[in-house]
């Protein structure tokens, strides 16, 4: 059955790049700017899609494939989205496997036009899980994930070379942009009691939130949310937050509530309340055109509410004043 997935779906691809006249054996060629100067260019999120506008600047034309509350782990691709990357002149996906059920699709893609995971350059003593299955969530450590602006300056040069020095200093640019989030993100998590700094949420996104900012965090569910949480890992986390006597768990926007809620149930069984501490973006960012659609809102946003929810302090309306009010 896996075999005739395989192949049908081969069959739509191949019939799409046939529809824009590309051979799927033809070496990834490099590609030339559109008639209005600007690189077409398809990301597969929107935290992906951040760093390249970040880069690209005016250079670029970013189409993002997954909106708000869509998980890149169980999407699976469509005809429409397969004739977007083939129209695209550039393809940035995540990578480490976040994009699970696309891969086959952006590795034949791939064969035709350039197709690059933006963290293709991160070393392995910089991951988490293992070499199997790494752990692809790495946007939540905001300095490791700004490193991915130089694959993306690489890139771009490569198919817009007289904008190669433009596209650097964008990625430097952009770094350093990024540098005031991190530190909001490193002193609002401190001020967490530390008896109080155990985030639970759906499935274990934050690890690298948790590794850079000093938080314990524990998923019902493993990295990817392609897997079911077990009677076992339930109870052991209501085993915890009635021991640790945690406050509050963690929704996720892309994640069904369903665990979150058994887990507050079961610690109600055992005379301790526990309330949602709010709705984080995990594997999707907010809402297309506000503050929370963009990388530095979800982050904001996902700390603000962490620390407020778990015993720490931090402004309302989060690190700039733009995230809507709950």
């Amino acid at each position: 059955m896996l075999a005739l997935n395989r192949y049908l779906f081969g069959a739509i691809c191949l019939a799409t790049a046939c529809a824009f006249g590309c051979q799927s054996s033809t070496p990834p060629q490099k590609t030339s700017a559109t008639a209005n100067g600007q690189l077409n260019v398809v990301a597969t999120t929107a935290m992906v899609g951040d760093v390249v506008r970040g880069v690209g600047g005016e250079h670029v034309n970013v189409t993002v494939m997954l909106g708000p509350g869509i998980d890149p782990h169980l999407y699976k691709t469509s005809r429409d989205d397969v004739a977007m990357i083939m129209d695209a002149d550039v393809v940035f996906y995540s990578g480490l496997l976040l994009e699970g059920k696309m891969t086959y699709t952006l590795d034949q893609v791939g064969k035709s036009k350039p197709v690059h995971a933006i963290t293709r350059d991160l070393k392995s003593d910089q991951l988490l899980g293992d070499a199997h299955h790494p752990d692809p969530h790495v946007w939540f450590d905001v300095e490791l994930w700004s490193r991915t602006a130089d694959v993306v300056a690489a890139v771009l040069a490569e198919s817009l070379p007289a904008h190669a020095a433009q596209f650097k200093a964008n990625a430097d640019a952009y770094q350093a942009e990024l540098k005031p989030l991190a530190d909001y993100a490193n002193e609002t998590l401190a001020t967490i009691p530390e008896s109080q700094r155990i985030l639970i949420t759906s499935h274990d996104a934050f690890g690298y939130l948790g590794r850079a900012y000093g938080i314990e965090v524990m998923g019902v569910q493993g990295i990817s949310t392609d897997s079911e949480a077990g009677l076992r890992r339930v109870n052991e986390l209501v085993d915890l937050l009635v021991e640790k006597k945690i406050p509050s768990v963690f929704v996720e926007t892309s994640v069904s509530q369903k665990s979150i809620e058994a887990l507050i149930e079961g610690a109600a069984s055992r005379g301790h309340t526990v309330t949602i501490g709010g709705e984080m973006y995990s594997d999707a960012a907010g809402p297309a055109g506000t503050y929370e659609g963009t990388y530095e809102g979800m982050i904001d946003h996902n700390v603000t509410i962490i620390a407020r929810a778990l015993g720490g302090t931090a402004p309302q309306r989060g690190r700039s004043g733009k995230l809507n009010e709950e």
